[in-house]
């Protein structure tokens, strides 16, 4: 059992100030309303019900929501508070000077422990819900280096830390697939049997935003960190390294 529900975390401030408000979100949480949210908490509702920012007022700025974080993915958000902020930083996201970090738990043994994987990346025409490698996607990149190995039984699991230099929707899920060690709990790219068991002992996707690095708008550089959730911790208790 866990100690704490899932559905009662709620979102944590990790930094603010009179520009930028840093979040760390919690799994579960959609980061924007939508009419197929059905009741479903968001962050955008959070932000509206908790803070009263200037960004409000312009629609185009989705109350100051930088990027996104898929609803299962955990760890730290940026919000602009002002719309100049909000240009900005998205300025810095187009140009690819943020600096992105996660940690995920991957099927198996990596053979290199440490590289880069590029591949295009798309909207598959057969699953509209869901992306993969397609000659003619969109290029993608990251870089990745395992962090420690595990075994459960006769399974082996790796822990690794992602770089993503571009920023396509599921890229880490897609590339940690495209080299063959899926994600644990992944329902879209791990295989529906996988995912199943998977979720009997780790019931979420094991992936974690824990840092992001940029220019802040004052011109210095800023890093802000989310620690591995209390239940990914848990989750790795029950493998041994």
């Amino acid at each position: 059992m866990r100690e704490e529900k899932r559905e009662e975390v709620t979102p944590k401030i990790i930094f603010e100030d009179e520009t930028l408000l840093v979040i760390d979100k919690p799994s579960g949480w959609i980061v924007s309303d939508a009419t197929t949210t059905n009741g479903q908490p968001t962050i955008q509702s959070w932000l509206r019900q908790n803070f009263q920012f200037s960004i409000f007022n312009f629609q185009e700025c989705r109350s100051g929501i930088v990027h996104r974080l898929d609803k299962e993915t955990s760890g730290v958000l940026l919000v602009a508070k002002t719309k100049e902020a909000f240009l900005y930083l998205q300025s810095l996201f187009k140009t690819r000077k943020v600096k992105k970090s996660y940690v995920a738990l991957l099927h198996g043994s990596l053979k290199e422990k440490e590289g880069v994987i590029e591949a295009e990346v798309g909207r598959l025409p057969w699953n509209r819900r869901r992306f993969g490698v397609l000659s003619g996607g969109r290029d993608s990149k990251t870089r990745y280096k395992v962090r420690k190995e595990f075994e459960k039984g006769n399974d082996k699991y790796s822990l690794v830390d992602f770089y993503p230099e571009t920023g396509r929707t599921h890229q880490i899920r897609i590339h940690a697939k495209h080299i063959g060690h899926a994600i644990v709990g992944d329902e879209f790219y791990a295989g529906r049997k996988t995912a199943r068991t998977d979720r009997t002992w780790c019931p979420r996707l094991f992936l974690h935003a824990q840092s992001i690095s940029f220019v802040h708008p004052n011109g210095k550089r800023v890093d802000y960190k989310s620690e591995l959730p209390y239940e990914l911790q848990q989750d790795l208790k029950t493998l041994t390294k």
